[in-house]
């Protein structure tokens, strides 16, 4: 299946895909579309449009449909029905409305998946509700670095990984770390310059919240991440497990 994207179409044009899918569309396609979210009301990242790029490849090898944009109008209940997953891709700053922030919660609670890459933890610091969904906001950052991830348990995201994986990013603190999250990755701050989190410092991880899934990872800043393999099965397996096919 074609992935289709349409970050950069109007308002307008995006009316009339979502009005044109809901005649359409069938249970069977619906559980494979994607819903990539990538606005910013903050710090913009540079990387968004290899991410999009990247997760257009992977759902082109897993015959997914995606849907990329930056037009919050999209979250409302009978549009995200379409969806068998949402990816908050490098989101920043207060990107949602109230009605926008209800139907995001009526998804969820639909038993939708959500995956939130870096940023996504950089965002809605004024809605309680998201800080749980995603398990925790970001603080602050050293220089972009290499470090030793160690993997903390055996998921479909990180089955092909090594005890530990060197990876080179930018690694965020965070404020605060939900107990409620199943950590999949946890910095060794030994390992880099700029760790303020002491000996736990999870840096993906997962729950199942409010009747939906999340699948987090705090990789995922730069470009040249979009075009490392190990990544992108982190990534790729996370969404299927966020679309409940893991």
């Amino acid at each position: 299946m074609k992935a289709i994207l349409l970050w950069a179409m109007s308002p307008l044009l995006l009316t009339a895909f979502f009005a044109q899918s809901d005649q359409s569309a069938s249970p069977a396609q619906a559980e494979n579309t994607i819903l990539v979210f990538s606005a910013t009301r903050g710090f913009r990242h540079a990387s968004i449009p290899d991410g999009i790029k990247a997760i257009e490849t992977i759902a082109a090898r897993n015959n997914w449909k995606v849907v990329a944009t930056e037009d919050s109008s999209v979250f409302n209940t009978n549009n995200l029905k379409q969806f068998s997953a949402i990816i908050l891709l490098n989101t920043t700053g207060n990107v949602f409305g109230p009605n926008e922030e209800a139907a995001l919660q009526q998804y969820v609670r639909s038993g939708g998946g959500i995956i939130g890459i870096h940023a996504a933890a950089d965002c809605e610091y004024e809605w309680p509700w998201y800080n749980q969904l995603i398990g925790g906001y970001f603080e602050s950052h050293p220089a972009i670095q290499s470090a030793t991830l160690v993997v903390k348990e055996r998921h479909p995201s990180t089955a092909h990984l090594g005890s530990s994986w060197i990876h080179k990013d930018e690694w965020y603190n965070y404020k605060s770390v939900s107990p409620a999250i199943k950590v999949l990755l946890e910095l060794d701050e030994k390992s880099y310059e700029g760790g303020k989190m002491g000996a736990s410092h999870p840096i993906a991880w997962y729950q199942e919240f409010d009747g939906g899934r999340l699948f987090y990872t705090g990789l995922g800043h730069t470009s040249e991440a979009y075009q490392d393999e190990k990544f992108l099965m982190h990534v790729t397996e996370g969404i299927r497990w966020a679309m409940r096919k893991k």
